[in-house]
């Protein structure tokens, strides 16, 4: 069956229930800066810092790249609709938009199962870690995962070219495979529950595998003596385990309950949609990366210079206000103080960031 070009575009209608949809494209517009530049400072700091390339690294690298890509195919509709009101998407932008989002949907799943398996390998065997998982292996890794995640997600734009489209209008708030299918004019209920199936053995294989890597951790960390060595690989476990519901919650209810009867309203399903995408690319900068001691040092790093340039520059324009003789008392005891001021702002930086992460 040829595809119908009758219909050469896509109008959304998941935000036409918003009762404020410019506020809701605001908050959705801060959140996705705060995605795109908090994971973008992550790569740069580990691309331009040698003492940072090592697998873990690496693996954080991977997931924040992945957090990127699947924001950025997203939200940019999602506040084009909801602040400019610009409703529509041509039929070749939405399959590429289509197969993007879900590839990077899986790929989530992928790097942080490869993270579980990583601080598994690190606790269990610290001596062997850095034999067993090498920089070149993790890279292999991260690339092979990425050319099997699109090897399996061909198959929906796959199945979907061939079908005539019948319908313009969609319920969803960009293009996913639900939403498309709809659009077509054949039942789509094979195509979903071939997709359930899919998505199913996906998301079972790839938590299974979590949950495997994380109980082999708490074993290991049982039979530790050390409390210290304990309460931290706990608070570890705890926090990787907030990325972990966060991101499959939603995508298992979304998916997986709804083929066995339970019932969502469109805005329930597109909220849970929303919250898989925005959800995890919020947090994991926060989990994997603020909590990690060489990334956090950066981030301090960079704040002391800024604090540091901010105070030259007033000290040189209060300079002129003043004597040659109080200059010269001024400018002793401003380099006397820099040492010391590095150290305060340093600590409280260090305490309040510690405090809330």
């Amino acid at each position: 069956m040829l595809l119908n070009l009758s219909i050469t575009e896509f109008v959304f209608k998941g935000f036409d229930s918003v009762q404020n949809p410019l506020m809701v494209g605001f908050v959705l517009l801060i959140l996705y800066i705060f995605v795109v530049i908090t994971n973008t400072a992550n790569i740069y700091f580990i691309v331009m810092d040698k003492h940072l390339h090592q697998p873990m690294y690496l693996f954080i690298c991977n997931l924040a790249f992945v957090d990127i890509v699947l924001c950025t195919s997203t939200c940019p509709t999602m506040i084009g609709t909801l602040i400019v009101g610009y409703k529509s998407m041509s039929f070749a932008p939405c399959m590429v938009q289509m197969f993007v989002f879900h590839l990077c949907s899986l790929m989530e799943g992928f790097a942080i199962s490869i993270m579980a398996f990583d601080r598994f390998i690190a606790i269990s065997s610290p001596l062997r870690y850095h034999s067993i998982l090498t920089n070149v292996r993790c890279v292999l890794i991260s690339i092979v995962l990425w050319l099997a995640g699109s090897a399996i997600m061909a198959m929906l734009p796959a199945t979907v070219l061939p079908l005539q489209i019948c319908y313009s209008v969609v319920k969803h708030m960009f293009c996913d495979y639900a939403s498309v299918i709809k659009a077509t004019c054949v039942d789509p209920e094979p195509y979903f529950n071939m997709v359930s199936i899919l998505t199913s053995v996906l998301i079972f294989g790839t938590f299974s595998f979590i949950c495997l890597s994380y109980v082999k951790i708490v074993i290991v960390v049982v039979r530790m003596s050390s409390q210290s060595d304990k309460k931290k690989a706990f608070n570890t476990c705890f926090s990787h385990l907030i990325v972990i519901i966060c991101f499959y919650a939603p995508t298992f209810t979304r998916i997986v309950l709804t083929r066995f009867g339970l019932v969502l309203t469109v805005e329930e399903r597109n909220g849970l949609m929303l919250g898989s995408v925005l959800g995890p690319a919020v947090i994991n900068p926060f989990i994997y990366c603020f909590r990690t001691k060489e990334i956090r040092n950066k981030l301090f790093k960079i704040i002391l210079k800024y604090i540091r340039n901010a105070e030259f520059l007033f000290f040189h324009r209060s300079l002129f206000a003043h004597t040659h003789q109080q200059q010269f008392a001024m400018k002793v005891r401003y380099v006397s103080s820099l040492n010391f001021l590095d150290h305060v702002y340093f600590i409280t930086l260090l305490k309040c960031l510690s405090h809330y992460l």
